[in-house]
């Protein structure tokens, strides 16, 4: 089988969180239906991140930007009380290494009412 670009989105749709990579000029570039479900109304692919973010974020990514040009990868960000996740900054490089672009990975809390529950349910249940 070949892993084809359809393959890909199709393996991006099927992960449980939602994925919204954006490129060096903050630009967003793809979201997987996860983030389209989360993120309705708010989020949208070929609009600034910073659309739906304030200017101290912009500094916070930028320094996450410079961290992930010196060699780190994934960086803890930040507790969020607000909905009880963990939040990561996570760069994407090319072939030879260069940062792309990046995403935000979220952890979601785990249910202990609703342990069979998809993450997907448990956000529409929460928002």
């Amino acid at each position: 089988m070949k892993i084809t670009e359809e393959v890909l989105y199709g393996i991006l749709d099927a992960y449980p969180y939602e994925i919204v990579f954006v490129d060096r000029t903050h630009i967003v570039r793809y979201m997987n239906k996860t983030a389209k479900q989360r993120y309705e109304g708010r989020v949208f692919i070929g609009n600034s991140l910073f659309n739906c973010h304030n200017e101290g974020s912009k500094v916070k990514i930028e320094k996450f930007l410079e961290r992930a040009d010196a060699g780190e990868e994934e960086m803890f960000e930040l507790y969020n009380k607000k909905t009880g996740e963990r939040e990561f900054f996570v760069p994407v490089r090319n072939a030879s290494g260069s940062v792309i672009g990046y995403f935000e990975r979220h952890e979601t809390p785990w249910d202990a009412e609703h342990p069979e529950e998809p993450v997907t349910e448990y956000w529409k249940r929460r928002i």
